[in-house]
């Protein structure tokens, strides 16, 4: 069993890499971004308030997001699984480590996707395009960005520093298959 952490600004191809891992591991991808589109979906009061929050950029708050990310965590957590996009904030990470405590789980690797803001601008206007998100358009992304820099950024070094034996910088710039190429042969090597 594995538990995975990927890391990265808004763009940089973290859940690209996560879905194809889950599938070379065999372990479930849970990603914040999509359990909250689906959300979205539901049409209920909390998906209207979360429409409000993230056609706007702003994060979900971390109440609601440690809420649904424990809730999938219990199911997943004695298969394996690979966290995208959370945690995003230094509460978040607090909340992990105590719900991993607490269910005697680890993480056993952390990937930090890193790539410059302007390469990752021409990725998301594409990825726009091809799968036509709302939440994809420039000013948004400078708004996603700005709070990835502001607390997430703040939370991946903190892991960096605290579990510095499994953390891994990755460059984001590389090619998909050359980054995923980068990331096996480290899940190879332990």
């Amino acid at each position: 069993m594995k538990n995975l952490i990927f890391f990265g600004p808004p763009g940089a191809g973290k859940g690209t890499q996560a879905k194809i891992i889950s599938e070379y591991l065999n372990i479930s991808h849970l990603s914040t971004g999509d359990i909250l589109r689906k959300k979205l979906l539901e049409k209920d009061d909390l998906a209207h308030e979360l429409n409000k929050i993230m056609s706007s950029g702003n994060l979900v708050s971390d109440d609601i997001l440690n809420s649904i990310v424990a809730s999938r965590l219990r199911n997943e957590a004695s298969k394996g699984f690979i966290l995208d996009g959370y945690p995003r904030t230094l509460h978040q990470s607090e909340f992990l480590e105590n719900f991993l405590s607490e269910t005697s789980n680890t993480i056993n690797f952390i990937f930090n996707i890193e790539i410059n803001f302007e390469i990752l601008t021409r990725r998301i206007i594409k990825r726009s395009s091809v799968e036509s998100r709302e939440d994809d358009n420039l000013e948004v992304i400078e708004t996603r960005y700005n709070e990835y820099i502001n607390s997430t950024q703040k939370v991946s070094d903190f892991y960096k520093k605290k579990y510095a034996h499994i953390y891994h910088q990755i460059d984001g710039s590389s090619q998909i298959e050359e980054i995923t190429k980068k990331i096996k042969e480290i899940l190879k090597k332990t």
